[in-house]
């Protein structure tokens, strides 16, 4: 494939922006074109956890998830010096839960003495608990500045414009948007829960995800993401007074397109917080909302060329709930697709054409909506 001059991406969350940038500082002219307002979907309502270690993700995924959190912090420092905008982070470490030994699983073993000196207020319910060194983010810190240090690296971004489809003119790309064509070298579709819209072999569906956020009491106070299979909290920490929150995430519903938040859904996320930290049941309520999360059938991305076409067509999508954590590892990658070169990481898990394996977007808040 010859260099490519002009990238288009179509979706503008934190995928498809953290690809633009790392495209463009490899001195290509990137579009991105996005049917909103950038970062407003799945990245706007994630929770910012940098899960690398998560026994709950597929282990096929821990070689992306380690590459993608050792870009990170450059991925955040360029991200300021365009942006103008600091994205900090606001926690450093991780108390995992598991509600019995299991073996590999990272981290230092607690007592639940020690668990309990860590995290004030910890319930009395008997649980093994490892603690990670393991960073959270606000994503709204990142849909503040990405969007603007994109523009500023000299991405054209190019919002509230759809593509309605995508062909291969010969060796090139010709997409069609609602507001007129766009020609390109290549073309990435990081399209989220929409991918399949224009690539029929994105067999992507929307995870649905509602979250619930309260304040932080002023004792005991929350100062480390807490975390178990069935919820986790994220405290904010205190940048400003209206920072002092906690998070409390979140379901995973086949529910379709829909973003409707359900009082039910949470009353679950509340008790279940509670079980783990009892100061969450009577924590001031502050606001709820729900999210589309890109999800595969076996839980892990689609990340590569797209091998029916004659020309540069990619893929890079189906992150479920790592999307924040793996998009500076995700963007290097495709940037080095397009450009021809070897990606520093195995990406044979994540082959666009691959077998699918079973559902990983399970339902087990369905009974009690």
């Amino acid at each position: 494939m010859p260099y490519p001059g002009h990238v288009a991406i179509a979706g503008g969350g934190v995928i498809g922006l953290a690809c633009a940038l790392v495209l463009r500082r490899r001195g290509l002219q990137v579009t991105m074109l996005e049917a909103g307002t950038a970062m407003k979907e799945a990245s706007w309502a994630a929770g910012g956890m940098l899960a690398v270690e998560d026994p709950e993700n597929p282990p096929a995924l821990l070689p992306l998830s380690r590459y993608s959190r050792g870009l990170y912090e450059a991925f955040l420092q360029e991200i300021e010096v365009l942006s103008g905008k600091p994205v900090p982070l606001r926690t450093h470490e991780t108390v995992q839960v598991l509600d019995g030994p299991r073996t590999g699983t990272a981290g230092i073993p607690l007592s639940r003495e020690e668990a309990r000196r860590i995290v004030p207020g910890l319930g009395e319910a008997d649980h093994d608990y490892h603690l990670l060194e393991e960073a959270s983010l606000d994503p709204r810190d990142l849909c503040a500045a990405l969007p603007l240090a994109v523009r500023a690296a000299g991405v054209h971004l190019r919002e509230h414009e759809r593509v309605v489809s995508v062909e291969a003119d010969g060796e090139e790309i010709l997409l069609a948007t609602e507001c007129g064509r766009v020609r390109a070298d290549a073309f990435v579709n990081c399209c989220g829960a929409w991918a399949g819209a224009l690539d029929a072999s994105a067999e992507v569906a929307p995870c649905k995800g509602q979250m619930l956020v309260v304040a932080q009491p002023e004792k005991p106070r929350l100062t480390r993401v807490l975390r178990s299979p069935k919820v986790y909290l994220i405290p904010r920490g205190l940048i400003s007074q209206s920072d002092d929150r906690i998070v409390i995430g979140a379901t995973i519903e086949d529910a379709g397109y829909s973003k409707q938040v359900e009082p039910a859904a949470l009353a679950i996320l509340r008790e279940r917080a509670a079980a783990l930290w009892p100061p969450a049941l009577d924590a001031p309520y502050v606001e709820s909302w729900a999210g589309l999360r890109p999800g595969s059938a076996d839980g892990l991305p689609f990340i590569g060329r797209r091998t029916d076409s004659s020309a540069a067509q990619f893929l890079a999508t189906g992150h479920l709930r790592n999307g924040i954590l793996l998009a500076p590892g995700t963007a290097h990658a495709v940037a080095d697709l397009v450009c021809g070169i070897a990606p520093a990481v195995d990406l044979a898990p994540f082959t666009p054409h691959r077998t699918s394996m079973p559902a990983a977007c399970d339902n087990h808040f369905a009974a009690a909506l």
